[in-house]
């Protein structure tokens, strides 16, 4: 999906920084764009166990000046959505209520957990010490794919 932001020199109208989110069951992961869109880089895991996410992610987006809220969108192989997906467009619309000035883009999420652990494992992370950092690592990957779709 490749959004027109217009004027790319134009600072206003930077999607830049970006926030990646990774909608999980358990856990969202959460990433962030600098202010130009070079580089992403983690910033969170939020537990679903014990609290409403969405106060959080508010105040970081607030914290950051967040100007667009990219969710990973979990494809099938065929590219079509399944109850997954369901689930992730229901978080999304809840983050569209809550932050109504912060624009959302979907981005395929197929691999982004995999090519997060493959990353982890070559920066000398096993398997078993990735499991407070895959869903940060993996919103990464999201966010890297979006930039690359609108540069």
């Amino acid at each position: 999906m490749k959004t027109d932001f217009h004027n790319p020199l134009d600072p206003a109208a930077s999607p830049h920084p970006a926030l990646g989110v990774d909608f999980g069951d358990a856990r969202i992961g959460l990433a962030a764009t600098d202010d130009f869109g070079i580089m992403a880089h983690p910033v969170e895991t939020i537990p679903l166990s014990h609290r409403d996410p969405l106060p959080r992610i508010r105040e970081i987006a607030a914290k950051r000046k967040v100007k667009t809220l990219v969710v990973g969108l979990p494809l099938r192989l065929d590219g079509s959505e399944g109850d997954s997906a369901k689930k992730v467009r229901a978080f999304a619309t809840r983050l569209a209520v809550s932050m109504p000035q912060i624009p959302i883009v979907f981005v395929d999420e197929s691999y982004t957990t995999s090519d997060a652990s493959e990353k982890l494992r070559e920066a000398g992370r096993k398997t078993h010490q990735q499991k407070g950092i895959i869903d940060q690592a993996a919103a990464v990957e999201i966010l890297n794919r979006w930039m690359g779709e609108i540069s």
